[in-house]
């Protein structure tokens, strides 16, 4: 159970962040919901936490890829809440294209949004886990990180590099209590991957469907709980990965 611990989720408004948010809730965390863009949807995830579960709840809105709103917010969080003790890293976006077309605008926001972000999240969250000489981290990866994907190198590049920067993390941060994990969802059914629908990839799934966010939400309690396991990328894909 996660009684009397405060869990910080980027993008936790919608999809999967929003079904990691209910998750923890119903374990009895409080909540730190931060969003960029929709301050109605990230409103209605905390007054669900509120009602259905009987947990503080509050959000926040930050572009996670700005280092100075980063901090200001993880502060602001703390003061709130009085420490922090699960980071969700689970902010993303995508702006695919194939290598030959991709603008280097494209390139450049999906690795700010996906990879730096966590990045900032992770910096200006330490200190809070050092002083409370505990903490756990769990980034939102993808098995695009780790299989590739046509028309996604930015994505695919953002993504294998948080699986990189959970192993160090989870490396340098070990020694003082503090576990750095990952999960990498495969096809999860969101309103990220209506484009994929068609995706033949999809039909190379060894459990025959799509996950749902609820799947991946199960995942991230098991790990914010697993107090041996640090330094792993847990694969939520029915398969397709292995």
């Amino acid at each position: 159970m996660l009684h009397n611990k405060t869990a910080v989720i980027t993008g936790g408004s919608r999809g999967i962040g929003r079904a990691i948010a209910y998750k923890f809730a119903s374990l009895g965390a409080d909540i730190a919901v931060i969003y960029a863009g929709n301050q109605d949807a990230a409103e209605a995830v905390c007054q669900k936490c509120r009602q259905e579960y009987g947990v503080k709840a509050r959000s926040y809105c930050c572009d996670v890829s700005d280092f100075e709103k980063a901090k200001e917010t993880t502060a602001q969080v703390k003061a709130d809440f009085g420490s922090i003790h699960i980071l969700v890293n689970n902010a993303g976006i995508t702006k695919d294209g194939l290598i030959l077309r991709m603008k280097e605008a494209d390139f450049d926001r999906v690795l700010a949004v996906n990879l730096k972000g966590a990045f900032h999240m992770i910096r200006h969250c330490s200190g809070v886990f050092l002083r409370a000489k505990e903490g756990c981290i769990i980034n939102i990866a993808s098995v695009t990180g780790l299989m590739g994907n046509a028309g996604q190198c930015n994505y695919a590049a953002s993504k294998a590099g948080l699986i990189g920067l959970t192993k160090t993390a989870a490396r340098e941060l070990a020694p003082k209590g503090i576990r750095c994990n990952a999960i990498a969802p495969g096809f999860i059914a969101t309103d990220m991957t209506q484009s994929q629908s068609e995706n033949p990839m999809l039909k190379m799934i060894p459990l025959g469907r799509m996950g749902e966010p609820e799947d991946v939400a199960q995942a991230a309690a098991y790990l914010a709980e697993a107090r041996y396991v640090t330094g792993e990328v847990l694969r939520v894909d029915g398969g397709i990965a292995m």
